[in-house]
């Protein structure tokens, strides 16, 4: 025998098959390689709305995340104005103060120290290698430092709109929604309603990295509005339309996430130029249109697969990964993907659908996540901006100390079932003790011996079959609910009823996983609170 590894990360696999295989390098949860067994869950905030305005547990937009160096959370709060820190799944103000009128809070520009500052619209945040924070003050237009102490200053920015390069408070920004910091002190700005990309040298100097759109939008006669372009090519000649998330890699080349391009770029500051990573279909493929008539942004879409013909539609926060992936939050299909190796799938959420449910994946459900990121241990942090929450997700963790035998396993929410007699292998199915399974599900069972009838019951819903006989039958009281065909009928064996555990786990509504080279049967529940 062998101890197995307490963590691991399973791809999405066929199910219930002794025949099906699973990807054997997915073993570590250091690979971070999020298209496997995951289960999201509440981390902070009150999906309800809590006790009133000045309920600290209240997140109201929230439009970015960061686990600093020290291992805490910190939220940029947006639409309470202040910056707040999670400690064990609680909410306190870090930065800022909250100031409201008729219920409605209110953001300002004031320097200082943290309990005495204050914010408007707090986007973006980064944390340099002093410990120092850096914030996006998108409705100041400027651009904020958290020193080490707790002082906030205004580095560049002066509160007013504008386009200018400049040191300090000569500089002007549009509506700044991200920041980055390199290992060299050099911070990148997503100056969002500019359509540029601006860069901080450690002297406080502000310049413009890409060409600024000229682009002009008619969008209902005789209104026109200016809008963003798009352009691949050397940086200074590149374009965006409303940059919002930025993430630089290992090699210190910076990722863009293009939000009214609906695409992903990647600015290479060794070959001075800005490719499309991800994200590529044309409104028009034929002529080559990016976009339609009087629309100031790229169609959006959903679509997996290569990541020249993913879709997305307004991906937002973006986070590198230890194996060099790319997590994106895409904001309107109201899930997060994952780029890696070219490919692009949807690792959280489910698309088209918006809403509060938690759960494994392809079961859980977010509302406009702004923002992700990944923690030193290998959690996924959301920003689920109208949901009000930060929620978590975690790579499937198996029980401590399991240890990998010859005999199948089979494991509920991280708990090996133990039966009296090993699970068996009989038609390419998994056989194993009715009662075992049936009561660490949460039913009871009986069995009336006269017509070899079995009977598991919880609450209203009983679920009944005769040994020998491969019809299933569901039933709420006296009334048959569900009749259903299993492909490998019950029997009996030594005084031991044995079910196929695949077919009976997901009639009761359960996810099943068959992990091929480690004879494993993994039971999930679907939803969780």
């Amino acid at each position: 025998m062998r101890v197995f590894k307490r963590w691991i990360l399973i791809g999405i696999v066929g199910i219930g098959s002794l025949v099906s295989t699973v990807h054997a390098d997915r073993l570590t949860l250091q690979n971070n390689d999020w298209n496997g067994m995951t289960l999201m869950t509440a981390f902070a905030g009150n999906v309800s709305g809590g006790a009133g305005l000045y309920d600290p547990n209240v997140l109201r937009q929230p439009m970015s995340v960061l686990q600093l160096k020290d291992g805490s959370v910190i939220v940029a709060d947006t639409g309470n104005q202040v910056i707040k820190k999670v400690t064990g799944g609680e909410l306190s103000v870090w930065s800022g103060v909250t100031v409201s009128t008729d219920d409605r809070v209110i953001g300002a520009l004031v320097d200082g120290p943290a309990h005495e500052s204050s914010y408007y619209e707090p986007h973006g945040l980064a944390e340099d290698a002093a410990g120092n924070i850096y914030v996006a003050d998108a409705g100041n237009h400027a651009i904020r430092k958290i020193d080490t102490k707790g002082n906030v200053t205004t580095i560049a920015g002066d509160g007013v709109i504008g386009l200018a390069d400049g040191t300090g408070d000569k500089a002007r920004f549009y509506y700044p929604t991200d920041v980055a910091v390199a290992g060299d002190g050099t911070i990148y700005v997503a100056d969002t309603l500019n359509h540029v990309i601006r860069k901080i040298d450690r002297n406080g100097n502000v310049t413009t990295l890409n060409a600024p759109s000229d682009r002009i939008v008619e969008i209902i006669p005789g209104i026109v509005e200016t809008a963003g372009d798009y352009r691949d090519g050397p940086i200074a000649s590149a374009k965006f339309n409303e940059p919002s998330g930025l993430a630089l890699d290992a090699k210190g080349n910076l990722y863009v996430s293009d939000t009214g391009n609906q695409r992903i770029r990647y600015i290479d500051f060794a070959k001075g130029t800005v490719t499309t990573v991800a994200g590529g279909a044309f409104a028009d493929a034929n002529a080559g249109i990016l976009y339609n008539e009087g629309e100031l942004y790229a169609p959006g879409g959903y679509a997996d697969g290569a990541a020249a013909e993913a879709r997305f539609h307004g991906p937002k926060g973006i986070a590198v990964t230890k194996d060099g992936g790319l997590l994106i939050a895409d904001s309107e299909n109201h899930v997060i993907r994952y780029l890696h190796d070219g490919k692009v799938t949807t690792v959280a959420g489910v698309p088209g659908q918006h809403g509060y449910v938690n759960g494994i994946e392809r079961h859980n459900v977010l509302y406009r996540p702004a923002d992700v990121a990944v923690t030193a241990d290998g959690r996924m942090l959301i920003a689920d901006s109208y949901n009000g929450m930060i929620r978590q997700v975690k790579l499937y963790e198996l029980p401590v100390g399991l240890r990998i035998t010859d005999d199948i396993q089979v494991i509920y929410n991280g708990k090996e079932i133990e039966f009296e007699s090993s699970p068996a292998a009989r038609n390419g199915r998994t056989m194993v003790q009715a009662r075992f399974v049936a009561e660490a599900l949460g039913y009871e069972v009986g069995y009336e011996a006269e017509d070899q009838r079995v009977i598991m019951s919880k609450g209203e819903r009983v679920i009944e079959f005769r040994l020998g006989q491969s019809k299933l039958f569901e039933r709420e009281g006296d009334r048959i609910v569900r009749e259903m065909e299993m492909d490998v009928a019950p029997y009996a064996e030594s005084n031991r009823t044995y079910v196929p555990v695949r077919f009976f786990a997901e009639v009761i509504g359960m996810d099943v996983e068959w992990i091929q080279n480690e004879r494993l049967v993994i039971i999930r529940d679907k939803i969780v609170p």
